[in-house]
């Protein structure tokens, strides 16, 4: 068994209120959670041009949770109305505490991009 996870930072430049940030955040979280992972708003919740949105997904396979995690992110960066600051990508086995040293996509961490450590 092994758990994903990714957490997007991204502005939302046009937000003049929490009201305006929620109307964008929100579909975004919908169409992610369509992918049948957990997905949340989990952060700078009281910042009017700022979100923080996670997903969550547990697999039988380090390669499945990787391509979820591949659609995820291609969902939230394709989002026109958000601008992407960063995006980390988390892998655990079992209940270990400790991460894999494999990534979720087959790269060695030692290849992974600014934004995909953790």
């Amino acid at each position: 068994m092994f758990v994903a996870a990714l957490t997007a930072d991204v502005l939302v430049p046009t937000s003049r209120s929490r009201k305006d940030k929620r109307s964008v955040v929100k579909p975004i979280v919908a169409e992610l959670a369509r992918l049948g992972v957990s997905a949340a708003e989990t952060g700078h919740l009281d910042l009017l041009r700022r979100a923080e949105v996670a997903v969550a997904v547990v697999s039988v396979s380090a390669r499945h949770a990787g391509e979820v995690l591949d659609s995820c992110e291609r969902i939230v960066r394709a989002r026109p109305e958000i601008e992407v600051v960063s995006i980390e990508r988390h892998l655990w086995k079992g209940s270990d505490d400790d991460r894999l040293d494999a990534s979720v996509d087959g790269r060695d961490p030692d290849e992974w991009e600014d934004g995909e450590r953790g």
